[in-house]
């Protein structure tokens, strides 16, 4: 089973935005740092989540457990539900992405435990303001 650690940040919210995917699988790593543009928070750690299990249907892995640090995330794809409207369209999308797994486990994790996709994320941030200059 691949374990998709994932993190979103953002230099301001909303400002310059990345996101961080750590993937493990059979014994293999592998990193992202991806520049997203302007966008909230909350909208960086939804789009890492794509992104991330984007990553794993190109693979062709079919049981993915996710790893956030993101209280807001992980209850929203339990519960298949977002309170803020700006939030839902990217909910729809995870969860459209969710049904091409056979399996798929989310999971809140403490910060401490995520610690590489949250520096995978920051570093997508520089990476993203420095292409705006």
């Amino acid at each position: 089973m691949a374990e998709l650690y994932i993190d979103g940040a953002s230099a301001g919210d909303p400002g310059p935005s990345g996101a961080g995917i750590f993937i493990k699988n059979n014994g293999q790593v592998q990193r992202y740092s991806i520049p997203l543009g302007l966008m909230e928070n909350h909208e960086a750690e939804f789009t890492a989540l794509i992104k991330g299990l984007e990553i794993c249907l190109e693979q062709n892995f079919t049981f993915v457990s996710v790893r956030s640090d993101s209280s807001a995330v992980v209850n929203a794809v339990e519960k298949g539900f977002a309170k803020k409207e700006k939030y839902r369209a990217l909910l729809e999308r995870t969860l459209h992405l969710t049904e091409a797994f056979e399996l798929f486990f989310i999971k809140w994790i403490p910060g401490k435990e995520n610690k590489t996709a949250d520096e995978l994320a920051k570093k997508a941030v520089r990476m993203n303001e420095v292409g705006h200059e």
